[in-house]
């Protein structure tokens, strides 16, 4: 039986590449790959790729949910380096412990967790 699980990997729109490339591996803590008008950025078992958008109604209409343990952790580091439009870390009605960041052209970030 194979371990080469199937995963959702979120790919979104970036109005421009090279600053895409310096949010996720500058503010965020990813490392990031550019293959033309693409760019593909990891930190540990999170993924995310990007596509160039010509318009912005792409990225500001966009979002991602990650979810797991090191959520909690993820948070206090971003918190802690001043992450800019970082909303607070808080349970929802939904009973997940959540945040979200949004990214500079407008794609959303969610975070959750099980609450602690």
């Amino acid at each position: 039986m194979s371990t080469d699980f199937a995963k959702s990997i979120p790919v979104l729109a970036s109005l421009n590449i090279d600053e895409s490339m310096a949010f996720y591996v500058n503010t965020l803590g990813f490392s990031g790959e550019r293959y033309g008008d693409y760019l593909i950025v990891k930190r540990d078992q999170l993924e995310i790729h990007f596509w160039l958008a010509n318009d912005k109604i792409f990225p500001e209409n966009s979002s991602c949910y990650i979810r797991g343990g090191q959520v909690s952790a993820l948070y206090e580091e971003f918190k802690a380096s001043g992450v800019e439009r970082l909303s607070e870390f808080t349970v929802r009605p939904w009973n997940m412990k959540e945040f979200h960041i949004i990214d500079p052209h407008g794609n959303l970030l969610k975070f959750g967790c099980i609450p602690e």
